[in-house]
């Protein structure tokens, strides 16, 4: 059996710098890398602001699931990846909980030490089920 696949980027000058796409659809499952704080152009968002940049990573998340007509119920799997997550474990749980409603996906959290870009707090990739009906 053939599975198809797709890939999906913004456009952004990392992606063809670090060689990587934003999601890859491998048949029903949508792999969806870490998203980061940035608008359309790709200029980083929320300097110093964890909750903004978690708000406007999500948003990116939203963007890709829009791309390929997906829905937040669908994602099976998140990962969460936050600088200083001792200081910023609420926070990110509260929207974190918040952007999935009712949906509980599976989700891991890890504190790490940095992220690729100075400013940047949080990291979240994801795992969508594009068949999931509920």
């Amino acid at each position: 059996m053939t599975v198809q696949s797709r890939e999906f980027a913004f456009g952004l000058p990392w992606e063809a710098l670090y060689g990587y796409s934003q999601a890859v659809q491998a048949g029903d499952t949508l792999y969806i890398s870490g998203q980061v704080s940035h608008d359309s152009a790709g200029a980083f968002v929320g300097a110093g602001d964890f909750e903004l940049q978690v708000k406007t990573t999500l948003d990116n998340l939203d963007r890709v699931l829009e791309h390929f007509g997906a829905r937040r119920d669908q994602i099976v799997e998140t990962t969460v990846l936050v600088k200083d997550l001792r200081e910023h474990f609420d926070a990110v749980a509260r929207l974190h909980a918040a952007y999935c409603g009712d949906h509980r996906p599976t989700s891991t959290v890890m504190g790490v030490t940095d992220l690729a870009l100075p400013d940047q707090l949080v990291e979240i990739g994801a795992v969508v089920r594009l068949d999931l009906t509920h």
